[in-house]
């Protein structure tokens, strides 16, 4: 079973659903449906047109739902509007299929949640570490979206910030999932900066390609995390830094600041730098700070506070880590870090150990429980 195929085709098909007069929530249902029999069916006997299979399926079982509890004549029309059956169209539907989803009816935080996972392929649980809030919280937040939408025509594309949100979200967790989410959101992003001239795209687009230029060093070659310092730049993506910083400059002329572009010129420094000693912390606290200004976000305080200990020393990283909520993720691990530069093993052990508890990843919590036993066998010897 092609699960890698399944995962590819489902926003196309969605896509096709809705426009041929589907609600939102009833389509996804019917594709759900789909999908399990393509499961149950395909290992035996795949379709030459796995699209068009789909497509049949999905909508057949959506006809199926709404003859339960719709009116004759709707049904009726409903039926007449069937698909025949044959190959479908290959057209690519799903950056429009983003935008639909960003509906007007709903709030960005809404509209982002529901497309993660309806479209975008996230769990709830992937959603919900996101936001920073628990799985249940973002289970309802969906549940809400969905029932908002049903029975809402879908003819009224969301903003642009809102898929923005959504792209960037989709690629910072498709380096953890089996299908390559990454570069399906580069794709994607690639076709709206080809459709829309704004300076924000073209920043996410300089912070994804500058991001997933490093992706072939960011594990060893048994699954373990290589942290930013350890990386071999030499295999870095050269031609990919490259776009990325040629991108961002035209976006940073057009004078129209945002977070993307911001984002993107920290991650621009730290590609720029030959070694990690090299690197202009000085100039990555001043884009942290504009950071700041632009989203006044946890997380980026969070951020900021490794690079301030990094730019003024360790102690002025642990001020700056001390203004902030203890609850946030990873903060025991910056806080870990912060105190073994300044020398307090004992602290940055007990630290590292409890961040490996909370770490989202089994590969992160198997890099921080490694650190805690290396200074322990330190503080031994």
């Amino acid at each position: 079973m092609n699960e890698a195929l399944l995962r590819s085709l489902t926003p196309s098909v969605l896509g096709i659903l809705v426009r041929r007069g589907a609600d939102f929530a009833a389509a996804e249902d019917a594709v759900q449906d789909a999908l399990v029999e393509a499961v149950r069916v395909w290992p035996a006997d795949q379709p030459r047109d796995p699209k068009g299979w789909l497509v049949t399926v999905a909508w057949r079982r959506f006809l199926d739902a709404t003859r339960a509890d719709a009116a004759r004549r709707r049904r009726e029309d409903l039926v007449d509007e069937e698909p025949a059956p044959g190959p479908t169209p290959a057209a690519d539907d799903t950056l429009q299929l983003y935008f639909l989803c960003a509906h007007p009816s709903l709030t960005p935080s809404s509209a982002v949640a529901l497309t993660l996972r309806a479209v975008g392929g996230l769990t709830t649980r992937q959603i919900a570490q996101a936001y920073l809030v628990p799985e249940a919280t973002m289970a309802q937040r969906i549940s809400r979206a969905k029932r908002t939408v049903s029975g809402v025509r879908f003819d009224q594309p969301g903003d642009v910030a809102t898929v923005l949100r959504v792209l960037y979200l989709v690629f910072n967790e498709g380096y953890s999932g089996d299908v390559d989410l990454a570069a399906e959101s580069i794709r994607l992003t690639r076709q709206l900066a080809a459709a829309i001239d704004h300076p924000e795209v073209a920043g996410l687009l300089a912070l994804m390609l500058l991001h997933h230029a490093r992706r072939a060093t960011r594990t060893a070659p048994d699954g373990s995390l290589v942290p930013l310092a350890e990386q071999d730049r030499g295999r870095w993506d050269t031609g990919s830094i490259a776009e990325g910083v040629e991108i961002l400059q035209a976006a940073l002329a057009r004078d129209r600041l945002g977070e993307f572009q911001a984002q993107a010129a920290i991650a621009a420094l730290h590609a720029d730098a030959p070694t990690a000693e090299e690197t202009d912390w000085v100039q990555i606290v001043e884009w942290y700070d504009e950071l700041v200004r632009l989203t006044d976000s946890p997380v980026v305080r969070l951020n900021r506070a490794v690079a301030v200990g990094e730019a003024d020393g360790p102690r002025a990283g642990l001020a700056a880590l001390a203004a902030l909520n203890d609850s946030l993720p990873r903060h025991a691990a910056v806080a870990a870090y912060l105190h073994e530069r300044d020398g307090d093993l004992a602290t940055a052990a007990r630290l590292y150990a409890e961040a490996a508890q909370k770490a989202p990843s089994l590969a992160e919590r198997d890099y921080l429980t490694r650190q805690a036993a290396r200074l322990n066998a330190r503080r031994r010897r």
